[in-house]
């Protein structure tokens, strides 16, 4: 069987996480999320996947190659213009030549998961997660194991059963594609495609799944990294590199080739740290933390359930908490990101001209790459920074600073 991925869009609601990545390469416990996807359809026994792409597509291309390195055969197929979920499957249609999966690249499942729904039969069998709150996502009303309509985002719903993005098709439901006209939005939306195999007495049936990592926001990436880092999937729990004599490391530690962790470093696991990094003296990393590639953690600094992207200097007397940061950023002494809000509430986070409530009570800065930071700078809970800002001395950040200085 074949495995097509949908990985062409941006992810504009990362905010500036995607200005230099597409949304399926951030990364989550040191891996981007389409390593992970991957790596789990391998496990399946899965070894031809398609990748559509799109936005960046030399990003997922240099990386990915020809999927050798992965332990499977990768081909690219680009979707010109981003015109909607049907059209990215569509677009796969010469290439398909039997039943075949397909999932979006911003959603991670368990192995057991994915060998389970490609043996389900039907038409099309739609992977389907219990949530707690329907209202947000593409709703599955059912009765039994079949599907009887697809509900995108209702007010008000007896059913909990979301679609998690995640489809078996057989090669019929390109004739299906060529036939579902644009929703309201002006897209192209396989919900509809396979409402409408529904409506024509086709059968389409839906598999439970029971591990869902489905990636739509940063907090999403920091959620999926707590959990990933906590079952040690795919982890090689080694140190590759050196420990100095009066480090101390507790838990499930992983460090990689080159990197070095010297006197005073307290780590507390679950935490990852990449190689060629420089970890101390005198530092606290704690649980729920993955640090990338070529990283600098310096003396004084506190860093928790964050995750450092590739490149970052945190020099000295410095504080990270709940955050995301981007490749390459320089952290001034004393900068400091506050995490909590003073009332108890969940943090709101400005993206793409809209405040979200991110469900969480505890939220840092969500950085771009390349951030500069002044000496005693300040981050408020929820603070995006666009890449390729400069933070004088001293200034408070809060909202959402979008103009390189």
């Amino acid at each position: 069987m074949k495995a097509v991925i949908l990985a062409a869009g941006k992810g504009t609601r990362m905010g500036p996480l995607t200005e230099n990545r597409p949304k399926v390469m951030l990364q989550i416990a040191n891996r981007p999320i389409l390593e992970h996807i991957i790596i789990a359809m391998k496990a399946a026994g899965i070894r031809e996947v398609l990748i559509v792409v799109g936005y960046l597509k030399e990003k997922i291309i240099n990386h990915f190659k020809d999927g050798s390195a992965f332990g499977v055969k990768i081909e690219y197929i680009e979707q010109q213009a981003q015109r909607g979920t049907a059209d990215a499957i569509g677009v796969a249609g010469k290439y398909i030549d039997g039943r075949f999966l397909v999932t979006n690249g911003d959603v991670i499942a368990g192995i057991p998961d994915i060998k389970k729904i490609i043996t389900e039969k039907g038409d099309a069998v739609l992977a389907a997660k219990k949530v707690i709150s329907p209202q947000e996502y593409g709703i599955l009303f059912v009765n039994g194991k079949k599907v009887e309509k697809l509900v995108e985002k209702p007010r008000e719903s007896t059913s909990d059963l979301a679609n998690a993005g995640i489809y078996v098709f057989e090669p019929s439901v390109f004739d299906v594609i060529d036939k579902t006209v644009p929703s309201p939005r002006g897209e192209y939306e396989i919900t509809d495609s396979i409402q409408a195999m529904i409506d024509s007495g086709k059968k389409v049936n839906y598999s439970p799944l029971e591990k869902w990592h489905d990636i739509g926001f940063p907090w999403h990436i920091l959620e999926a990294n707590e959990i990933m880092l906590k079952g040690g999937e795919d982890i090689q729990w080694e140190i590759r590199g050196e420990v100095e004599h009066y480090a101390t490391l507790q838990g499930n530690v992983a460090a990689g080739k080159g990197t070095i962790v010297r006197n005073g470093a307290y780590i507390t696991g679950p935490v990852i740290i990449g190689n060629n990094c420089d970890i101390g003296p005198n530092c606290y990393i704690r649980p729920g933390t993955s640090i990338g590639n070529n990283v600098r953690i310096g003396n004084a600094v506190e860093v928790k359930n964050s995750i450092i992207m590739d490149g970052t200097h945190i020099g000295h007397l410095s504080y990270v908490g709940d955050s995301i940061i981007g490749e390459k950023c320089n952290f001034g002494a004393g900068t400091k990101v506050a995490n909590l809000r003073h009332d108890d509430r969940t943090v709101l986070v400005e993206l793409g001209g809209r405040r979200f409530d991110s469900g969480r009570r505890k939220l840092g800065v969500i950085m771009g790459d390349n951030v500069h930071t002044g000496i005693n700078s300040m981050f408020n809970v929820g603070a995006t920074v666009a890449g390729g800002a400069h933070i004088d001395p001293g200034e408070f950040i809060r909202g959402k600073l979008l103009a390189k200085r």
